[in-house]
């Protein structure tokens, strides 16, 4: 076979299930041998789309993501998709031509591309080492959590190679290349692969941190969705709260003591309680700016540990007290049986600092002698878990909950008002893909999902026109929970051809726009300054008109009654997707995308 066909043959055998891409001269026979050995092909119309569609795939699914484009032009429309998986640490391979020959007017320095936007650029260099060197890019994507580029060298693409399987005979030996079933399951790592832990002496102080707290907050990121049953025994451990970044909504889900999400999306009762936390330990979480807001969610006073897997990520965005490298789920673990060698003082300790706990455990509690998991928050007690606190994030632990003065009439909604009329709607097994702009806000704060694999955010880059593509990767991940594409006008024109994706794959979609004419975020940045407007206003479209134009079925939402055309579309036979144009009010901007420039 070709070089070409055995780059393919080996990710299906490597066990990638899934790959999307636009096909080109330059990738054609790679795609082909991937389809050929079982990997399922989907055809994006843009190659920005397919990169993102891998990328969710891969944040839904957790395995691998694979993208294949063309050389040159097919590379270079993908790289906004590629800078956004490279800045989230998705795993995610890129298949790609290349052109060597300078005077091709496909050339370009690809390797330089690709390394400027944070991916990690590799190449298949010639036929007797082509096996080895996709098993090196799928480790590098698998175990190092980075997105790869793999540059297929149009000329070597058509040399001979001999097919010898994944390991040996002559492609490398076990120590060389690694086990098939090593590379099969990037989530096991072996002995000597492990990450390193802390050590005894900074989990120690770790203990003594959270012993002394008496208003913890543990915020859960990306690196720590794996990590619930972890957490949330080490949080009732030591009574601490439990928040979550964007990118991990939904963690915590169901759990009494779950704030939600941290930062520029948190209710105004969580940006209080995370506010007055004297310590907040980060499980996996860049504490960057939009989850801290820009700092002022940590208190004067209050100490912060950071556990992570990346030794560089400890304390980029803010300084911490302690700063852990380890896995979130090992290092909770470990942690909570530390604890539990020292219960009795660890519960003597909570007893004193926390006079409003109503049942005190002690070592004698069948819970055990740090406690463990309540059945509900009435037995709230140690640290932060106090009955009090419990009912208040009943009563206002949600958006819904809180109070606001409609803003809609005139042929408008409020984006409010529509939100949660369409969360009343929807099922809860739902999975929600968000894009960014002026209304991001919106879906975020007031579509709820069922756990933290039901919401998509591609969000590191700061990118729009991403969100119709998340959602179809995160939709086929996730074929079991009903997909919620939820764009701004803009960003929605700006991925529009991917709507003939979501009909030829016949996905049951709810693409929600949300229309204010305009770049909203720069409208309401710029306009209460007097500067000119008519560069970022847009007369009138009929997203409604254009989805059907694709195959959709779709309504337009002018108001709160409309929403019955919704309601129809989910009693079936949702044999086409749903387009809800939603006309929306927008007289002021949104704080949180004023938080962002503030960034800027």
């Amino acid at each position: 076979m070709i070089v070409a066909e055995a780059v393919g043959r080996v990710l299906a055998e490597a066990g990638v299930d899934t790959a999307f891409g636009v096909v080109g001269s330059g990738n054609f026979h790679v795609t082909n041998a991937l389809v050929a050995h079982g990997v399922r092909f989907v055809a994006a119309r843009h190659e920005g789309g397919a990169t993102t569609m891998a990328d969710a795939y891969a944040r839904m699914s957790g395995k691998v993501g694979i993208v294949s484009v063309h050389q040159g032009p097919g590379l270079t429309n993908a790289v906004t998709g590629i800078a956004e998986a490279a800045k989230s640490r998705t795993p995610l391979i890129v298949l790609t031509g290349e052109a060597t020959d300078v005077r091709s007017n496909f050339h370009i320095d690809q390797d330089a591309l690709a390394a400027s936007v944070g991916a990690v650029p590799l190449r298949v260099t010639e036929a007797g080492r082509a096996v080895e060197d996709t098993l090196s890019a799928y480790r590098t994507a698998a175990r190092d959590r980075r997105t790869v580029v793999l540059n297929l060298p149009l000329d070597v693409q058509q040399e001979l190679v001999e097919w010898r399987g994944l390991i040996g005979e002559p492609h490398g030996t076990p120590s060389a290349v690694g086990s098939l079933s090593a590379v099969k399951s990037p989530g096991t790592l072996s002995d000597a692969e492990s990450p390193r832990t802390p050590s005894a002496a900074e989990l120690g102080t770790l203990v003594r941190l959270l012993a002394e707290a008496r208003r913890p907050v543990f915020v859960a990121g990306r690196g720590a969705r794996h990590a619930r049953a972890e957490l949330e025994e080490l949080a009732d451990a030591t009574g601490a709260l439990l928040a979550t970044s964007a990118v991990a909504k939904g963690l915590f889900r169901g759990n009494p003591w779950d704030l939600d999400v941290s930062g520029g999306f948190a209710t105004p009762l969580a940006a209080e309680l995370i506010r007055d936390a004297d310590l907040i330990v980060a499980w996996g979480c860049a504490l960057n700016m939009w989850t801290t807001r820009h700092g002022r969610l940590i208190g004067e006073h209050t100490k912060l540990v950071q556990v992570d897997l990346d030794e560089s990520a400890l304390g980029v965005h803010r300084p911490v007290t302690l700063g852990l490298v380890g896995d979130t789920a090992t290092t909770a673990r470990t942690v909570l049986h530390a604890l539990a060698s020292t219960g009795e003082t660890l519960a003597q300790a909570g007893d004193a600092r926390d006079p409003a706990r109503d049942a005190p455990a002690t070592t004698g509690d069948a819970r055990g002698p740090v406690g463990n998991a309540r059945g509900s928050a009435g037995d709230a007690g140690r640290g932060y878990q106090s009955v009090e606190v419990a009912a208040r994030i009943r009563a206002e632990g949600r958006w819904q909950a809180m109070p606001y003065d409609d803003e809609g009439g005139d042929g408008l909604i409020d984006p409010r008002t529509l939100t949660i009329g369409l969360d009343d709607l929807l099922p809860g097994e739902r999975i929600v893909a968000v894009d960014s702009g002026n209304f991001m806000g919106y879906p975020a704060m007031f579509l709820d999902v069922p756990d933290e694999r039901g919401f998509c955010f591609t969000q590191a880059f700061q990118s729009i026109g991403l969100g119709l593509a998340t959602a179809i990767g995160a939709a086929l991940a996730r074929p079991d929970r009903l997909p919620v594409a939820a764009l701004g006008d803009g960003g929605a024109l700006m991925g529009i051809a991917e709507l003939d994706t979501v009909v030829r794959l016949g996905l049951p979609m709810v693409v929600v726009v949300y229309d204010d004419e305009a770049y909203g975020a720069e409208v309401h940045h710029f306009g209460p300054h007097g500067h000119p407007l008519g560069t970022v206003r847009f007369p009138p479209a009929d997203f409604a008109a254009i989805a059907t134009g694709y195959g959709f079925a779709a309504v337009t939402v002018t108001g709160p009654g409309d929403l019955a055309g919704v309601a129809e579309w989910l009693k079936g036979p949702r044999d086409r997707p749903l387009l809800v144009h939603a006309k929306v009010a927008g007289k002021r901007g949104s704080w949180w995308l004023e938080e962002a420039f503030k960034g800027h």
